[in-house]
C-alpha cells in the first residue's frame, strides 16, 4: 500500500520530488486550512509543516496513522514533542538547512548595530550629515558571546572568525565543545567578558523569558544584543529598560515575543520599541533566504530517506 505525505506549508519542490522517489504519494496543499487538515490527516503517514499551526494532542489524536512529522525549519517548539515521542512518531527538522542564513543574518545585524548603519541612512535621507554622532565600533578585538552552541551558534561563530574577535560560548546542555571558532566558558565568564551577546537557543520552558531585567543586570560591560532565536526567550520591556540605562548599547531583534500585525501593534511595548533609535528589527527572516528555502527541503528529504 502506498504511503501518503501531506504538505501543509510552502516547501521547496525538492522535498516532494525526493519523497516520491522514495515511493511516497505526496499531496502538496500549502493553502489547506487547519480544519481541513484535521478532516484528512488520518489518511497520511507523514506531514510536512513550517509554522501553520501547533501540532498538539488534538492533532495527534486525529492523526491515527501518522509515522513522522517533517518540520521545515530548525525548531520544534510548535510540536508537542512529548506526545509525539510517546506515540513513536519520528520528528524531523532541518537546522542544517538554514544555519548559514542565520549566521550571516546575525553577523549583518551586529555590524549594523556597531556602525549605526540604520540611523545614519535615515539621517542622510532626511538631510542630516552627522559624522561624529555615527562613529562606530570595530569588531576586531571585541568579545562576542554566544548562548547555545548548536548548528546556529556555531554557524555564527564561523562567520565571525575572519573579524579577529574573541568568541566565547555557553551551552547548558553541552560540555567540551570548544573548537577553532569559539571557546567554551561558564555563564559567569559570559557576563564578565561580553561586548556583544547573541542568542541561539530553542524555546523551552527553561528559556522562555530567560533574558529579563535580572539576567541583563549581571553583565559587567555595556553590550550589543542580538536575538535570531525565538522572541519569547526575551522580555522586550527588559531590553528597552537596559537600553535606557545604557547597559545595552543597541539591540537587533529578528524575532519578537509577539509577531505579525495587527496583534504586534497592540502590545504595550510596541510604541517604545519602534521609537528606540538603536534598535534594528527584522520580520523573523534570519533563517529564511532563497537558498535556505531549498536547502531545508533537501535536508528533510535526506533525513526521510534514512528512516524509510
Amino acid at each position: 500500500m502506498i504511503k501518503k505525505i501531506l504538505i501543509v506549508d510552502d516547501l521547496h519542490p525538492t522535498f516532494k520530488e525526493q519523497a516520491e522517489i522514495l515511493g511516497f504519494e505526496v499531496d502538496d496543499r500549502p493553502q489547506i486550512t487547519k480544519a481541513e487538515i484535521f478532516e484528512v490527516i488520518k489518511d497520511y503517514v507523514g506531514i510536512a509543516v513550517r509554522t501553520k499551526f501547533r501540532l498538539d494532542k488534538d492533532f495527534f489524536d486525529a492523526a491515527l496513522n501518522l509515522e513522522f512529522v517533517a518540520r521545515a525549519g530548525a525548531g520544534l517548539d510548535n510540536i508537542d514533542e512529548v506526545i509525539a515521542k510517546g506515540r513513536n512518531i519520528k520528528l524531523l527538522n532541518a537546522p542544517e538547512g538554514n544555519m548559514d542564513a542565520v549566521g550571516e543574518h546575525a553577523t549583518g545585524l551586529l555590524l549594523s548595530l556597531m556602525n549605526n548603519l540604520r540611523i545614519a541612512d535615515q539621517q542622510i535621507r532626511n538631510g542630516i550629515w552627522d559624522r561624529e554622532a555615527n562613529r562606530g565600533y570595530e569588531l576586531k578585538g571585541k568579545t562576542v558571546a554566544i548562548i547555545g552552541y548548536g548548528f546556529m551558534g556555531k554557524s555564527f561563530a564561523k562567520k565571525l572568525k575572519g573579524f579577529e574577535v574573541n568568541v566565547i560560548a555557553y551551552d547548558k546542555y553541552k560540555t567540551g565543545f570548544s573548537d577553532k571558532f569559539a571557546k567554551e566558558v561558564s555563564m559567569e565568564e559570559i557576563v564578565r567578558q561580553s561586548d556583544a551577546l547573541s542568542l541561539h537557543v530553542p524555546l523551552t520552558s527553561e528559556t522562555r523569558q530567560m533574558v529579563n531585567e535580572e539576567y541583563l543586570f549581571h553583565f559587567r560591560k555595556p553590550i550589543f544584543f542580538i536575538n535570531t532565536a525565538r522572541g519569547e526567550i526575551v522580555n522586550t520591556r527588559a531590553i528597552l529598560k537596559a537600553i535606557d540605562q545604557k547597559k545595552v548599547l543597541g539591540a537587533a531583534l529578528d524575532v519578537l515575543e509577539v509577531e505579525k500585525f495587527p496583534i504586534l501593534a497592540e502590545q504595550d511595548w510596541y510604541a517604545d520599541l519602534i521609537r528606540a533609535k538603536n534598535v534594528i528589527l527584522t520580520p523573523h527572516v534570519g533563517g529564511w533566504t532563497f537558498d535556505s528555502y531549498r536547502k531545508i527541503s533537501e535536508v528533510l528529504a535526506s533525513k526521510l530517506s534514512t528512516i524509510y
